[in-house]
């Protein structure tokens, strides 16, 4: 049986892709004028240099803060990020990939330039959300990933968006099944409703039943409470906020929780 991509290309199954949340860029509503660029660099360089430490197995960068978010991101978030993940990924010995939140295109454009292994987003449906109607174009994304030499990135599909409802249907199983036919991801992601949030186990293990080939990750709310509960059904997990100070989103990381967390992960893995 030929390995998962994960194992090929984050060096494990049961993959724990840790988050690395930039506070606000230039241009967003909360951004530190006084801080400046230089702020946001050093807190992203220590939050990484926590999660790696703290042995998470891959990084995923993302504009976290950029409150609220945008579907069609300007060039000044994209060029700030870039900026960040050129400075600080000398000290970086795992991969990483990006998220430049809620844009593919745009992922998929910082990836190529700084060299990330994925990218996850939205890249189909049509939802209802906290910032309006939200569109998508998978096939459009997927020809500019071809376009811009990206065939390598690995394409992580959020399918249960968070703060949006799907229009066209509800039934998850057939979102996904529909997804893994039509669009070919790399990887599913099953969200909670906010960052934070606990990913319902039932509806992870109806979405891995009905596409039992494709690599599903637990999207957000995974705990040490509750990572081998997950890991049973999941492939891997998306983890951000459980790693921050006190489990609260907005504070920076705690090592300590993150190495408490990857040792029940170890010992889920060594059993």
């Amino acid at each position: 049986m030929s390995k998962k991509w994960t194992e090929e290309v984050l060096g494990t199954d049961k993959v724990i892709i840790a988050m690395c949340h930039f506070t606000a860029l230039p241009g967003d509503p909360g951004f530190d004028e006084k801080g400046g660029m230089e702020a946001v660099v050093e807190r992203a360089r220590r939050e990484m240099l926590d999660l790696q430490e703290g042995g998470v197995d891959a990084i995923m960068f993302s504009n976290e803060f950029s409150l609220p978010y945008l579907t069609k991101v300007k060039t000044e978030t994209v060029a700030a990020m870039a900026r960040i993940i050129g400075e600080i990924k000398g000290d970086l010995h795992i991969p990483f990939g990006v998220n430049v939140l809620w844009d593919p295109e745009k992922s998929l454009d910082l990836a190529k330039a700084t060299g990330a292994k994925f990218v996850r987003e939205i890249f189909t449906g049509v939802y209802a959300s906290d910032f309006g109607i939200w569109d998508t174009n998978c096939g459009e994304v997927v020809r500019h990933q071809h376009a811009i030499g990206a065939q390598d990135v690995k394409l992580l599909f959020n399918i249960v968006p968070e703060a949006a409802k799907y229009i066209q249907r509800d039934d998850i199983a057939q979102i996904a099944k529909s997804t893994v036919f039509n669009c070919r991801p790399d990887a599913l992601c099953v969200s909670g409703l906010t960052a934070g949030a606990a990913t319902d186990s039932q509806v992870l293990e109806t979405v891995k039943n009905e596409v039992p080939q494709t690599i599903v990750f637990a999207n957000t709310g995974v705990r040490k409470e509750n990572v081998a509960e997950q890991l049973k059904i999941a492939d891997g997990a998306v983890v951000g906020t459980t790693f921050k100070k006190d489990g609260v989103f907005e504070n920076a990381v705690d090592r300590e929780r993150v190495k408490e967390f990857m040792d029940v992960v170890k010992e889920f893995r060594n059993k």
